[in-house]
C-alpha cells in the first residue's frame, strides 16, 4: 500500500502544483511568465523523485508505469493499481484547484497552440525524449540517485519551456485527463492521452537498442 500511497500523493503533487501555477499565472494576467512555469515543473519533479522515488519509483505518470512495464522493469500485475491511484491523485488535485479558483474555466488543460497534428506528433516527440532520458539515467553507471533527479527534472523544464506554446507539454495522459474532465475542457483529449504512451513506449525500444549489458 505504501507504493500505491506514494503515487497518489506524488501525482496530486505534480498537478495540483504543476496546474496550479498555470492557473496563477493566468489569474495573475502572466505574472509568472513560461519561464517560471517551466521552472515550476522541473523542481516538482526533482523534489517529487527524492521524496518518493525510493519508495514507488516515483512514476507519477502513467505513460512512465506503462513504458516500465513494457521494459519488464515493473510487474504487469502492479500497473492498474499504480493507474487508479495516480488518476485519484490528480483528480483529487484538480478538485481541490476548482474550489479554489472556481472562476478559472481551464484549470491548466492542456490544448494545442496550434494544429491537432503538430501537437500530436510534438507530445510524442517529447514524451521519447523525457522517457529515453528517464530510462538511461536508471541505467549501469548513470544511476547516481541525486543526479538523476536533476538531470529528470531539468528536462521535463526545458520541455516545458519549449514545447508550452504548441501543445502544453503534457507527456502524462493523467495529468491532462483530470483537469480537462473536472473543467469540461476535452477538446483535443485524445492526443494527451494517445500521444505520451506511443512517445515512451518508442523510447523503450531505443533504449534497448543503445543498451548493451556489459
Amino acid at each position: 500500500m505504501k507504493k500505491y500511497l506514494s503515487e497518489f500523493i506524488g501525482t496530486f503533487i505534480l498537478v495540483f502544483a504543476g496546474t496550479g501555477v498555470v492557473i496563477v499565472d493566468q489569474q495573475t494576467g502572466g505574472a509568472v511568465t513560461l519561464t517560471g512555469i517551466a521552472a515550476c515543473w522541473g523542481m516538482i519533479i526533482i523534489a517529487t523523485v527524492y521524496a518518493f522515488g525510493d519508495i514507488s519509483g516515483n512514476h507519477i505518470n502513467s505513460a512512465v508505469t506503462i513504458a516500465m512495464a513494457v521494459d519488464k522493469r515493473f510487474e504487469w500485475k502492479e500497473v492498474p493499481a499504480f493507474l487508479i491511484a495516480q488518476l485519484l491523485g490528480a483528480f483529487g488535485a484538480s478538485l481541490l484547484l476548482h474550489f479554489l479558483f472556481p472562476e478559472n474555466t481551464s484549470l491548466g488543460t492542456t490544448q494545442p497552440g496550434g494544429s491537432v497534428m503538430q501537437s500530436f506528433i510534438m507530445e510524442v516527440i517529447m514524451t521519447f525524449i523525457l522517457l529515453l532520458v528517464i530510462l538511461r539515467v536508471s541505467t549501469g553507471s548513470k544511476e547516481k540517485g541525486i543526479t538523476a533527479g536533476l538531470v529528470i527534472g531539468a528536462t521535463v523544464g526545458f520541455l516545458v519551456l519549449f514545447g508550452g506554446p504548441v501543445s502544453g507539454t503534457s507527456l502524462n495522459p493523467t495529468r491532462s485527463l483530470a483537469p480537462a474532465i473536472v473543467s469540461g475542457n476535452m477538446n483535443a483529449l485524445w492526443i494527451y492521452l494517445t500521444a505520451p504512451v506511443i512517445g515512451a513506449v518508442a523510447a523503450v525500444f531505443a533504449h534497448r537498442v543503445l543498451h548493451t549489458e556489459q
